[in-house]
């Protein structure tokens, strides 16, 4: 995915989603240039129109496919029907592709996911190759050491894209850096604005 299409896609939803990457997706202008463009006003979004805006938030930071997202729904309504939302975003948060990215291992999280398939991720010391899967609670993700000394892992760590979050803590042994998970993550810790509300609605009416 380019640059070009990230940015289309962050401008549409009016915020910078940390999981694309490259920040500055809201710099460039989202009007046709002139006096006449910067006066149009967007079309109001209907009340499915705003539930599917909340629900692509997720899809792209995650870089999730629908039916991925609609599994984890599933499985967070299995762990508890009420207030399950919360419990999608520990599942999410809690993704192997997503501790490589948040503590800065990688800069977006499609490169968090090529470390992981490519098998240059320890969990719990040994290589995993399944960015999907899911850590507990005092699990802890590294790089190998040879991925440690490349160059985009180097510059991703020297320049994090994000804050370390409070779920995870970090340290620091030998030529390796690691993120160890030490309490579920809930949706304070999701690193943008979203309306949790919202998503429960969206697959409420889809039957999910």
């Amino acid at each position: 995915m380019s640059n070009r299409t990230r940015f289309k896609m962050q401008r549409a939803l009016g915020l910078e989603l940390p999981g694309l990457g490259k920040p500055g997706a809201l710099e460039k202008r989202n009007y046709p240039p002139g006096q006449h463009g910067q006066s149009k006003t967007r079309k109001k979004l209907s009340e499915f129109g705003a539930q599917l805006k909340e629900k692509q938030k997720l899809l792209f930071h995650y870089g999730l496919r629908e039916e991925q997202l609609r599994r984890f729904v599933r499985d967070a309504r299995r762990i508890q029907a009420s207030n399950w939302v919360e419990n999608l975003i520990s599942l999410l948060e809690r993704r192997v592709d997503n501790v490589v990215f948040r503590p800065g291992f990688a800069r977006s999280m499609a490169a968090a996911r090529q470390l992981v398939s490519h098998g240059h991720v320890m969990v719990n010391g040994r290589i995993l190759t399944i960015g999907s899967a899911v850590l507990r609670v005092g699990d802890s993700v590294r790089l190998t050491e040879y991925a440690s000394t490349m160059k985009a892992t180097v510059e991703a760590r020297q320049n994090p894209r994000l804050p370390l979050p409070g779920f995870l803590q970090y340290a620091q042994e030998s030529l390796t850096d690691h993120g160890i998970v030490r309490m579920q993550p809930g949706s304070a810790h999701v690193p943008f604005s979203f309306d949790p509300s919202q998503i429960s609605e969206y697959y409420a009416k889809l039957g999910v």
